[in-house]
């Protein structure tokens, strides 16, 4: 590999179990919007994907020493994201979500959208991206995260089934019921 070519995910976790911490400065600056999205939009709490996020992050730490590329390091680290969601879930009364807080949600600043186009445009993106943003939060649980994972990360639906422990049929299952359930949805809602 040429020297000026960026290291991979995998190569780069190698790099931290074996001692190299700037290697995990880099992997954390690669992932960490995409796991903190995907935490918030499964939780729907801010507060609360805020601390499992942290919390994901120290898990790969503790267990650095043992890790061996075995897939890609995306679905490592959800891997981790997905256990510690289950974690919470059965830690609380509540058990899982239901329903996606909009007001732990991000804030339509946040949400990708024309700023400096026409204000009538920029209006209609707000409220489709409100209306995903709610739709997404109605899905099944594991309907739900399945999506996340392949939007937020890319992963592949091979990817997703090792990080959720399912059979790739099931995972793939899985994603074509929410992508046909937001579909339904934003046709009704536009």
């Amino acid at each position: 590999m040429p020297a000026d070519s960026p290291a991979s995910d995998e190569e780069l976790m190698e790099r931290y179990r074996d001692g190299d911490a700037g290697a995990f400065d880099v992997l954390y600056g690669r992932h960490k919007g995409g796991v903190f999205r995907f935490m918030l939009r499964q939780c729907g709490d801010r507060g609360v994907a805020e601390e499992l996020f942290q919390d994901v992050w120290m898990n790969l730490i503790r267990a650095r020493a043992a890790y061996a590329v075995k897939a890609k390091f995306t679905t490592y680290i959800y891997t981790l994201a997905h256990n510690r969601l289950i974690d919470h879930y059965r830690a609380n009364p509540g058990g899982l979500p239901l329903s996606f807080d909009v007001d732990g949600g991000p804030r339509l600043e946040e949400i990708a959208g024309a700023r400096d186009a026409d204000p009538a445009v920029g209006a209609d993106a707000r409220e489709q991206a409100v209306r995903l943003l709610q739709l997404i939060g109605e899905l099944p649980e594991a309907q739900r995260e399945a999506f996340l994972m392949q939007q937020e990360s890319d992963l592949s639906i091979e990817d997703i089934a090792r990080a959720t422990g399912v059979s790739r049929e099931t995972a793939k299952s899985r994603l074509r019921y929410a992508l046909a359930r937001l579909r339904a949805g934003m046709r009704e809602g536009g």
